[in-house]
């Protein structure tokens, strides 16, 4: 099976030894997004719920870079910090899947890369 890498300057460059995003076959695996802004460098987290669009806002940079969207995300993880933020997390996430969402859970863990508050992955098939 061919692997491809996909990237874009429209979202965060990786922090590590990963990629943005592989595209095997149809199946594109999404790395881990955390509300870095691509063109600043600044990290978007004055509130949950704007870094929490900020975390999509990359994941949709990174879908589109693959000729994909939303609409064909059929798995997501999220990562949170405090499960305390999970309603407010759930709702700005709802924005982006109207109908048909993905399969998902969601795991409270102890800390995250640059101590963000959450952090989103996806898998999406074309």
């Amino acid at each position: 099976m061919e692997k491809t890498i996909i990237q874009t300057k429209e979202a965060p460059a990786p922090i590590g030894p990963y990629n943005q995003a592989v595209l095997a076959g149809e199946t594109l695996y999404v790395s881990g997004q955390i509300a870095l802004d691509a063109h600043s460098g600044e990290m978007i987290n004055e509130n949950i719920t704007e870094e929490t669009h900020q975390v999509m806002k990359n994941m949709e940079a990174i879908l589109a870079a693959a000729d994909l969207g939303f609409s064909d995300v059929v798995k997501c993880s999220i990562f949170v910090k405090n499960m305390g933020d999970f309603a407010t997390i759930n709702e700005a996430y709802g924005q982006y899947f109207k109908s048909n969402p993905p399969a998902r859970e969601t795991v409270e863990v102890s800390r995250l890369p640059k101590d963000v508050n959450v952090e989103i992955s996806c898998i999406a098939v074309k």
